[in-house]
């Protein structure tokens, strides 16, 4: 079945950088839009970033837009989020998701401290 595990989470000051990993199995990864979404504390989920299945191809929502980047490796079947100059409002539970809708993995918290 899918499973999506997430990494790399953890507390940062503000400004700084962390790098989210997601290591997919039990579908064709090379062949899905993937998604990372996130959820604040008190708030619903929010879509962060999408990339094409082969990699050429990536979105942003308008709030990450400059400070994120989205990458994968398809020979590892891992997901990428790379998160620079982070905000307090950037403080929730990060998901990797096989697209917007898809299955998610657990999570990893990611908490900025200003």
């Amino acid at each position: 079945q899918v499973q999506l595990v997430e990494s790399g989470g953890g507390l940062v000051q503000s400004g700084g950088s962390l790098r989210l990993s997601c290591a997919a199995s039990g579908f064709n990864f090379r062949f899905d839009i993937m998604s990372w979404v996130r959820q604040a504390p008190g708030k619903g989920l929010e879509w962060v970033s999408d990339i094409s299945p082969g990699g050429g191809a990536t979105y942003y929502a308008d709030s990450v837009k400059g400070r994120f980047t989205i990458s994968r490796d398809n020979a590892k079947n891992t997901l990428y989020l790379q998160m620079n100059s982070l905000k307090s409002d950037d403080t929730a539970v990060y998901y990797c998701a096989r697209g917007r809708t898809g299955p998610r993995g657990k999570g990893t918290q990611v908490t900025v401290s200003s």
